[in-house]
This record gives C-alpha cells, sequence and structure tokens, in this order.
C-alpha cells in the first residue's frame, strides 16, 4: 500500500469507528494480528482488542467524545498522527469518578501497516494534562504552597 492508501485508512480509522464508533469496520481495517501499545503498559490485541479499547472509552465519554486529526503524516509502512480529543467526563476513568467537566487531551499515535491493515500501533497521550482538568492532580506550578 503507498503512504497515501495508509493515510486515507488511517483518516477513516478515526473518522468513523473512533468519532462515529462504527466498529464493524475495525474487523475491515485491522490486521488480525494487531496489537496496540498505550499509555502506562496498556495494551490491546487483535480488532476485538481496539472495539475493547473504543468502547471503553466511549464510556467515559458517551455524548460527545471526538477526536481531531491536527496533523498527520505517512514515511514507509507508518502512520503517525498528532491529534487531540474531546469530551464531557461523565463514566470512571482510572479511579476517578465522573465530573461532568469538558475535556481536551492531545495525543501522537504511530501506527504501522501490513496489507493495508493496521497491524500495530504505540500511543502516546498527556495524561497528566487530563488528570489537571480532571481535578485529580494540581496544575504545574500550583502545587505545594
Amino acid at each position: 500500500m503507498s503512504t497515501e492508501e495508509n493515510k486515507a485508512k488511517q483518516l477513516i480509522i478515526f473518522e468513523e469507528i473512533i468519532n462515529k464508533g462504527n466498529l464493524a469496520l475495525v474487523d475491515e481495517l485491522v490486521d488480525p494480528e494487531y496489537v496496540y501499545h498505550g499509555p502506562m503498559g496498556m495494551e490491546f490485541k487483535g480488532p476485538e482488542g481496539l472495539k475493547q479499547l473504543c468502547i471503553m472509552f466511549s464510556k467515559i465519554f458517551p455524548d460527545d467524545m471526538h477526536t481531531t486529526i491536527d496533523d498527520i503524516f505517512a514515511v514507509g509502512d507508518k502512520t503517525v498522527v498528532r491529534y487531540t480529543g474531546r469530551g464531557t467526563h461523565k463514566g470512571e476513568f482510572m479511579g476517578i469518578a465522573p465530573t461532568g467537566k469538558q475535556t481536551a487531551v492531545m495525543g501522537i499515535l504511530i501506527v504501522r501497516w501490513v496489507n493495508g491493515k493496521e497491524a500495530e500501533a504505540w500511543e502516546l497521550v498527556d495524561l497528566a494534562g487530563l488528570m489537571q482538568q480532571l481535578g485529580a492532580i494540581p496544575p504545574m506550578g500550583q502545587g505545594g504552597k
């Protein structure tokens, strides 16, 4: 697959699967041997693993979760996406009860493609920023005194 085809499929994954919750497309776009490497050692495997990850976040941000792609580029068999995810916190997240707060978090996703399917992904997310928005940790420079 060309880098442009990989980018086009990456856009479909963000818009259709992540934003619209169309999990039926996962089997079509994700390799059976898929591995997701997320923050804090989080790992999901196979198309079912990606579906579980999407469902988990749709429960945390059930009403208005939306991810905007800020940058996307491709080199060889990899795509890289810098994104901003937004949503209202209405489900438990990492032991934090729902706050009703609107959040915006930045992340970077690197995806390796094999035969036109997403085969492996590495994601870095600004969890500290999200935790600050949820009130779980103080903003930088405001702790201690």
